[in-house]
Parts: structure tokens; sequence; C-alpha cells
């Protein structure tokens, strides 16, 4: 039972044409209608619509999933390398039911050695990959089938690979005698959170995930006709809300959820210059910073969605499809997040694996500033000063999301401060999210990135690059990017992440 409330829900007008278009679009996704996102969007639409039958369709998974959770069921830890929709969903499935499950989605070095303690011996490794070309997941599954080996362990007897039947990395693992579990290859990886990219991870550790399955499917059957909760929503974020979205999990039971929702729909809808940017808050009511439609699963806000997570999932699935259709895009692509990579790539290529000295313009206590300002609050102030009216603040955080989670408070501090809306995102997971946004979506955004000296750097097995030049490179790559469409971007680098975190936000409070 999906409940709806909140005082946006008065502004549903089911007589409205476009209300009834919504319905019957509604009516055409059920069906699998790959035409109904135009003629340019039918290709990719036909191969990414398996999505809307997973409530039954993975159910055949469960045999497969007892049987791995049952071999594996002695092993204390499990780690899962992913990015994107092969990590976002997991995640929030383990914090909903109280599971230990360590993400790693990440290539900053201070964040993968704590995935690398604890004992080995003990620990299962899944790798979730749609194709296996991913370069943070590909670098990961190479350190610990080298971390493995070291250990005098055998990699095949801890590691589970989850991919579409037949990429490359399915014949790899298979060929060299891993574990591997197939995804339906006609889901995209955000849409993917109950295949078996959400379910392997979850049935790892110790989840019934037909929970989840029997909570979509009972939410399927509300999604057509009038009074669509789906229909609903996707109306009010399409035509009674602006570009901004802002999104918190408080007290829903579903930590995390909202990262997953951003993924969704700022990815499948930032392109062609339009599109909606979710901002994840601290609370119902913690500052956003602007106008922004206020979305909670629980408690008060301008709209409330309440359900079960398994509901949550096929629901938000639907609503960014509908979205989708009502702002002329094709939801199912994200066609400048391949720019980053490249950009990443010829910077690897450039620096023949080492990564180069980079001077800055200013030194500010431990804060490298990358721009035209002598001290750190003068740089946060350009940042603001950049933001237009109708404009946001991203900022991107290449640091470990554990150890430096305080830089996570410079949001709402800008926020305030600016009056704009703030969003803030751990690199380089973001690329996979808010990422196609900011290169796709409306050129309204200003950047600050954070980046900082790891502790140690770790090498990667079979590569002439390691971990530290990698993540510098995925960031001054993406920079580029931005930078390549006239959009503001300075970047502050921590010499000593601890201190340097303590004054960045103090540098920002500072500010009048």
């Amino acid at each position: 039972m999906i409940s709806l409330h909140g005082s946006l829900t008065s502004k549903v007008d089911h007589f409205d044409p476009l209300f009834l278009l919504l319905v019957d679009a509604s009516q055409r996704i059920a069906a699998k209608d790959a035409d109904l996102w135009g003629a340019a969007a039918r290709e990719e639409a036909l191969i990414r619509l398996n999505w809307i039958d997973c409530p039954t369709t993975s159910r055949t998974l469960l045999p497969e999933l007892d049987a791995l959770a049952a071999r594996f069921r002695a092993f204390t830890r499990v780690i899962l390398c992913g990015m994107g929709g092969s990590s976002l969903a997991p995640e929030v499935i383990a914090a909903s039911f109280e599971k230990e499950l360590f993400v790693l989605d990440s290539t900053d070095s201070d964040y993968i050695s704590q995935a690398l303690l604890g004992d080995l011996s003990k620990t299962v490794v899944v790798v979730s990959s749609k194709s296996g070309s991913t370069v943070e997941t590909a670098s990961q599954r190479a350190l610990f089938e080298w971390q493995f080996a070291e250990a005098g362990l055998n990699p095949t007897d801890h590691m589970v690979i989850v991919t579409d039947p037949d990429s490359p990395l399915d014949k790899d693992a298979r060929n060299r005698g891993f574990t591997v579990v197939n995804a339906d290859p006609n889901v995209g990886g955000r849409f993917s959170a109950l295949t078996a990219f959400g379910l392997v991870p979850a049935a790892l550790i110790g989840i019934d995930v037909s929970i989840l399955l029997d909570a979509a499917h009972d939410a399927l059957a509300s999604f057509q006709g009038n009074q669509s909760p789906a229909v609903a929503v996707a109306y009010l974020l399409a035509h009674q809300s602006g570009q901004y979205l802002a999104f918190s999990d408080t007290d829903s039971g579903m930590p995390g959820l909202s990262d997953w929702i951003e993924q969704l729909i700022a990815e499948s809808t930032g392109k062609e210059g339009v599109g909606r940017l979710p901002i994840v808050i601290e609370s119902n009511s913690a500052s956003v910073g602007g106008e922004a439609t206020r979305i909670a699963f629980s408690g008060k806000s301008d709209l409330v969605v309440e359900c079960e997570l398994g509901a949550q999932f096929i629901f938000w699935e639907w609503v960014t499809s509908l979205l989708g259709y009502a702002l002329e895009i094709d939801p199912f692509n994200q066609p400048n997040v391949t720019e980053a990579k490249e950009q990443t790539s010829s910077l690897l290529t450039a620096w023949e694996g080492k990564l180069p000295k980079f001077t800055p313009n200013f030194v500010d206590g431990s804060v490298e500033i990358f721009a035209d300002a002598s001290t750190v609050q003068d740089a946060i102030t350009q940042v603001i000063d950049a933001v237009s009216d109708d404009g946001y603040i991203a900022v991107m955080a290449y640091l470990d999301r554990k150890a430096d989670e305080e830089l996570a408070q410079l949001r709402r501090i800008l926020a305030d401060k600016s009056s704009r809306p703030v969003t803030f995102g751990w690199g380089p997971r973001f690329l996979h999210s808010t990422g196609q946004f900011h290169k796709g979506g409306q050129q309204n955004g200003v950047f600050l990135q954070v980046t900082g000296e790891p502790s140690a750097d770790i090498e990667i097995p079979g590569k002439e690059f390691t971990f530290k030049t990698l993540i510098a490179a995925q960031a001054l790559g993406d920079g580029q990017a931005l930078s390549s469409r006239g959009r503001a971007v300075i970047r502050l680098h921590l010499r000593n992440r601890v201190d340097g975190v303590a004054e960045i936000l103090s540098a920002a409070r500072a500010i009048i």
C-alpha cells in the first residue's frame, strides 16, 4: 500500500490533460511500449524495460540466492565492489535491515584501506558490474584477487561476480572458475535494485529478499488508472515542481533511500538541458537553500511517500520513467557520463601512470587553493558569488566518506550562506549519479571540488597507475569536462585531511 500525503498533493488535478497523458503513459509502460519516449529513444528502451517485470522474474533467482547464502554462511564480512546502481540499492537494503555490508564505491586509498582491514579468510567480496569495464570496479577486483592470493587464499573461494550474461566480465570470470550470478541484461544499472545486482549482496548478508519482491509486486497493481500514486507524483514533479527536489529519509527506517533516488532521477532526467536535480538533505526541515520541492518518506513535508522498501524501489523507477516522458527526454541513457571517463583516460595516458606535481595558486593552512583566492574563505566566497539566481552549488568531495564524513556539513552551511540549492557528492561515486546532470541538465551549476592527500597510496595490480593517481585523474578529468562548458570549477586540496576539513568548515561558517 502506497500512501501519499503532504501539502503538494492538493495540486494533483486528475482532469488536467497533462495528468491524463501520464495515465496513458503509465499503461504504455506496463505494456513495455518502447516508442513512448520518442523515436530517438526507442533503440535504448527496447533493451531497458525488463525492470518492470522484476518483482516476478527475479523470483527465479531465489534458489540460486539460497544456495549462495548457505555456501558463505560462515563468512563474517561481505564487501561489495560496485558503482552507481550496483552499489546504492544494496547499501540502502543493508541499512534498512540493519545488516553489515561494506560498500566499496570509491578509488580513494584511505577508504579502500578500510575495506582491506579484517580477516580475509572470513571475507566474501561481491564484484558487481554489467560489463566489467568500469574502471573503479575493475581496479577493486584486481586488488582483492591479489590480496586473497597474498594471504594464501584462493580468490575463487572468496569472490562472487554479478554481471550480465556473456559480458567480458562474465566470460573471464567463468573461465577462471569464479562463482557468477547473471543479471537481466535488459535492465539498466540504476533500475537494477530488484535484480541480481541488488539481491545478491542482500542474500549474502542474511536478508530474505522475497520480502522486497513481495512488496514491489503488491505496489505494481496500483500504478494504473486515474488514482495511480505513481502518475500523481510524476505529474507533481514534472508540472508542479521546478528544477530542485529535496529528499530526506530521516526516521523512515530506510537510510540511504534518498541517495538511491538521487542517482535514479539525476542520471535519468539530467540531459538535453532539462531535468530535475535531487538534493539529499539531512532532515525533513534541513536548509535546502532556495526554492525546492521537499520530499520525505515519513513525518511532514511537501510530499510524503510511505510504503515498504521494495515498493519504494519499483515506485520511483516507475515515476522516473513517467517523468522522462513528461520532460520529453530518454530516461534510460546517460550520454554525458562517458565524458568524465574519457577525460580521466586521457589524463592517465598523458601522465604515463605517474601523478604530476601540481602547484597551487595559494596555500592557506593545510589547504592548497587552485583558484585566484589567497584564503579558503575567499575561495568559498567566490563559489557563492558565481552562482546565478536560478543556479545551484555542487560540492564534490574526492575523499573518504567514512573518515572524512564531517565535510558533508558543508552542504548545509553553504545553503545557508548562499540561499541557493547545494548538493554534496562523494567522488568518484557521484560521477555515476549527479555527474550526468552536471553536464547534461540545466547549465547553471557552480562546482567546488575537494581533493586530499591519502595516508598511503595503494597499487593497482596490472596497472601502471595507483589509486592515488586514478582518483586525481577522475577529479581533474571531471573538472575539465565541466570547465569546457563554461562552468565555474574551484578546487581545494587537503594536505592534511583532518586539519583541512576543519579549516574548510571554519572558513565557510565565517562567511557573512
